[in-house]
């Protein structure tokens, strides 16, 4: 055997040590994103309903980097060795699979070709088109709450190394203590600002509003004067219990109870903000108030009474009640759930679809179950067109009325759009288009 041809042969079999465990690890991938695919078709998850990754296939070579990293599962998969979206509905913005790509082939986008979302003009570093007044965390479209808390920190550290305000002013004035007002609140502390926290409610904003022993995804943070948060799954209550325990032993001052009615840039380029605690003038303003602040009304006679709900934070105060439950996402699912745990009560959904679409599939698998056993009652394809002391009306081809004593309305969340705008913001609506099809 000549020198050459034996040469030939070792490269040979080194090429196929180092090639066959690559084809079997794609060959795995994609077995795994067929199953991903019919599960996804099922449960209405291929549809994008915020932040989520497109791909660019001209550019893709199919390492695999981008799924593996993902720690939500299945939103991206392989076929014919290139990635995809298979499960866009469950992406939450971690942006992993955007910086695992080698070759830089996928872009995160807001929204999707025929749906979409409504953001804030914000720049880079969370500035706004008005210039001092900066947006994060939901209100910017990110919810996820390592990102959000992540977005307040980043946005402080900026602000720390511009110029400070006037004596008689503040440096930052924060609007709202969810995630992100919570962490731009500690790093103004951290850096010595002179600064306000505004929150209308109570400290953890929109985590309050979901429903009892929700668990909340989340990952490891940084917090300064108070040390490493490296839970990965935790409930609502223990979540909102840290950061109480956050504010008491970090002595962080959060005015509660507070509602911010107007944030004004005056011609000096201060900011005079407004709000029922009185007024402040600051440098630089940071609103983090979330989305869910504002819930979408039904915009139906009778919304008004005392029976109509928007969140549900003690289903138990609710017995022995006719339960109508307005929504077919997973906060309505849910709501559902839990009101109808409680002893005595009929619960019902009205949902304007045929069928549910985009939810968890555990929150599906529940309420099929619930349904199956006429736990709880769905009327497909309705609209509630009136509330009465005692009764819903509501349409599905025909006008029907329904014995009532609650109603729950979990129809989502509207933009604070009137806010924003007397505050000068500018909104645009994202449409999330792939740069090639996949």
């Amino acid at each position: 055997m000549s020198d050459s041809l034996l040469t030939a042969l070792l490269a040979a079999g080194l090429i196929a040590l180092v090639m066959i465990p690559f084809y079997r690890r794609h060959r795995k991938l994609e077995r795994a994103t067929a199953e991903a695919e019919e599960l996804a078709a099922r449960y209405g998850l291929n549809e994008a309903v915020s932040l989520h990754p497109v791909v660019d296939v001209g550019a893709c070579i199919g390492a695999g980097a981008c799924i593996s990293v993902c720690p939500e599962g299945d939103v991206l998969g392989l076929r014919k060795g290139q990635a995809f979206v298979v499960t866009a509905a469950r992406c939450i913005g971690h942006g992993l699979c955007e910086r695992a790509c080698p070759t830089e082939a996928i872009e995160l986008v807001f929204g999707s070709a025929k749906r979409g979302v409504e953001i804030p003009r914000i720049t880079q570093h969370f500035e706004t088109n008005v210039p001092g007044l900066y947006i994060v965390g939901e209100l910017g479209g990110m919810g996820l709450i390592r990102n959000a808390f992540e977005q307040g920190r980043q946005c402080i550290e900026g602000i720390a190394q511009a110029p400070k305000g006037p004596a008689d002013a503040l440096d930052v004035v924060i609007v709202g203590c969810g995630p992100a007002g919570l962490s731009a609140s500690l790093h103004c502390l951290y850096h010595g600002l002179r600064f306000v926290t505004l929150e209308k409610e109570d400290i953890g904003g929109t985590v309050r509003y979901y429903p009892r022993k929700k668990i909340v995804m989340t990952s490891a943070v940084k917090v300064p004067g108070y040390g490493k948060l490296s839970f990965r799954e935790i409930t609502k209550e223990e979540l909102i219990e840290i950061w109480e325990d956050i504010v008491k032993r970090t002595n962080l001052q959060v005015d509660t109870g507070i509602t911010v009615t107007g944030v004004t840039r005056d011609p000096d380029g201060m900011f005079t903000v407004t709000s029922s605690g009185g007024t402040h003038r600051s440098r630089r303003v940071v609103l983090a108030i979330g989305r869910r602040g504002v819930p979408r009304k039904l915009n139906v006679p009778g919304e008004q009474l005392p029976k109509v709900i928007y969140s549900l934070l003690e289903p138990e105060v609710y017995q022995k009640d006719r339960v109508l439950v307005v929504g077919g996402g997973d906060s309505a699912i849910e709501a559902a759930m839990a009101l109808a745990d409680q002893p005595g009560n009929e619960v019902t959904i009205s949902y304007r679809g045929d069928k549910f679409n985009r939810l968890k599939p555990g929150n599906l698998a529940r309420i099929e179950e619930a349904v199956r056993r006429d736990r709880i009652r769905v009327l497909w394809k309705t609209n509630i067109v009136a509330i009465e002391p005692k009764a819903v009306t509501y349409k599905n081809g025909t006008t029907e009325t329904l014995p009532n004593d609650l109603v729950a309305v979990f129809a989502g969340g509207e933009l604070p759009l009137k806010f924003l705008e007397t505050c000068g913001v500018k909104v645009d609506k994202k449409f999330g288009e792939p740069r090639s099809a996949g």
